[in-house]
């Protein structure tokens, strides 16, 4: 294990870092806020220690597999705890386990909060909710390639363990490239959702908020009540698209840039995704119409936007559907599971695994029937791999276990057991709100000490994908013997 290659990515991480709180610290010298200190010594703390690893950096990087892995798991905990100092500072939340929940939460994008007056916190608090979205969204590690460049082929392996999705195709042969056209994009999507979103009536800074936080899939919201305080058919129309645009493979959209061809968008996984969407929103728009008596508009306009906010994991709130009939509950709660695209800014299992899951288990009973035929999967005219296919049975398994046993344990913690079971739906999805004591007019603030620290360990691995965090655990992991 080259530890000093270690310690010198996550010192310049750690840097990078302490310069984006500087960005709510300059907002909040400029309005006065109290919360000027909070961030000043938060900076202090997390920049100083990034100047003094950096120290032991090396001038050529070579980084393997097990580094890969390390930096990657060490920077999302480094950010987790240290993004978390300006809420314990602040004294916005009750204690440090809490800080580091809301900054989890921010960070994999679930947007799950435990503060329960939103309104009252300072501009740069909550500026700084939505930019952990936003860093977050695209990848903390992507962001750090784009960045500081100087890390040779060990950027692919950088990549591949913060966004360990089925596929990781790339459209440009260096993965740096590929990093900083994605960031462009990204750029480019938020500014134009907060352009839209300020000339429809919100105020610049929510306008800023609010896009930060819908292209990276995130949910954080400026008030108590989500987007049912706006309550403008205009506001929700321009969120679920770009929702549903965010929740597709941002690879598309460089494929269809960089290759002047529309081509890309016959990608099947797109097609299915829209195709979810729409199917569940008629379901739901139907329910909400015969069964609760709700206007054919009303009906479509809500189950819309709940439908694009769930399964792109965002978890805004148009309207309190925890109060909506059981069909529509169930309907989103298995949105919580499908999630978006490979290759988006949304979490969930994802659309492709799904559709894999599918085609596997259909060749299956196929060789069942005619056990001499030899069938190949496909996707998108592209063979899968008997591994790529092992990978996504393996994951299918650790999110069914994970599930089951994060449920149990929150249940244990005095939760009702659907309630306990949506929580961690929701946290392991990087969803955001739940049902019940958990809903979309609620916070994670009444959930136990432990029932916080099994859904923050819920939203690491879910962003994160298992793997990344769970290979760290392996005894063989850890010896002598060089991998690469």
């Amino acid at each position: 294990m080259n530890v000093p290659v270690i310690l010198g990515l996550l010192g310049r991480l750690l840097i990078v870092y302490a310069g984006a709180m500087c960005i709510p610290l300059i907002l909040a010298v400029f309005l006065g806020e109290w919360s000027i200190y909070s961030f000043l010594l938060a900076v202090i703390i997390t920049g100083i220690p990034g100047l003094v690893l950096i120290r032991h950096a090396k001038a050529d990087i070579k980084i393997g597999v097990r580094e890969a892995f390390v930096a990657v798991a060490g920077a999302w905990i480094l950010a987790s705890l240290t993004g978390a100092l300006p809420y314990w500072f602040a004294n916005v939340v009750p204690t440090y386990i809490d800080a580091v929940f809301e900054t989890v939460s921010g960070l994999t994008t679930t947007g799950a909060s435990v503060i329960n007056d939103v309104e009252v916190l300072p501009q740069s608090i909550l500026l700084w909710r939505s930019l952990t979205h936003w860093l977050g969204g695209m990848g903390i590690i992507v962001l750090f390639i784009v960045l500081l460049p100087k890390t040779g082929m060990g950027s692919v392996l950088l990549f591949n363990a913060e966004v360990p999705g089925p596929m990781n195709d790339r459209v440009m042969p260096r993965i740096r490239d590929t990093a900083t056209s994605l960031w462009k994009i990204y750029l480019i999507f938020t500014a134009i959702c907060a352009l839209l979103l300020w000339m429809a009536g919100m105020t610049f800074l929510d306008a800023i908020n609010y896009a930060f936080a819908t292209i990276a899939t995130g949910g954080f919201s400026t008030k108590n009540t989500s987007i049912m305080y706006y309550d403008s058919l205009t506001i929700e129309m321009i969120l679920t698209f770009f929702m549903i645009l965010s929740g597709a493979n941002f690879v598309i959209y460089l494929t269809v840039w960089r290759k002047k061809t529309m081509k890309a968008f016959r990608n099947t996984e797109l097609i299915v995704y829209l195709l979810i969407i729409t199917t569940a929103t008629l379901a739901i728009a139907g329910s909400l119409w015969f069964n609760a008596g709700n206007s054919p508009g009303y009906s479509f306009r809500h189950a819309l936007f709940q439908v694009a906010t769930i399964i792109t994991t965002t978890g805004y709130a148009s309207a309190d559907f925890d109060q909506w009939p059981s069909m529509t509950k169930i309907i989103l709660l298995l949105l919580m599971f499908i999630g978006g695209s490979a290759g988006s800014t949304s979490g969930g299992m994802k659309v492709s695994r799904i559709i894999l899951l599918v085609k596997a288990t259909w060749a299956e009973l196929k060789r069942g029937i005619h056990p001499r035929v030899v069938s190949s999967i496909k996707l998108d005219n592209k063979v899968i791999d008997a591994e790529n296919l092992n990978k996504v049975g393996i994951f299918f398994f650790l999110y069914i276990v994970t599930f089951t046993g994060a449920s149990i344990i929150i249940a244990s913690t005095g939760l009702k057991p659907f309630d306990a079971m949506s929580a961690v739906a929701a946290t392991l999805g990087n969803i955001g709100p739940g049902f019940g004591v958990v809903g979309p007019t609620t916070t994670f603030a009444g959930v136990s000490l432990l029932g916080k620290t099994v859904l923050t360990i819920c939203m690491l691995l879910g962003r994160l994908e298992f793997f990344t965090l769970l290979i760290i655990f392996r005894p063989e992991f850890w010896r002598r013997r060089r991998v690469w």
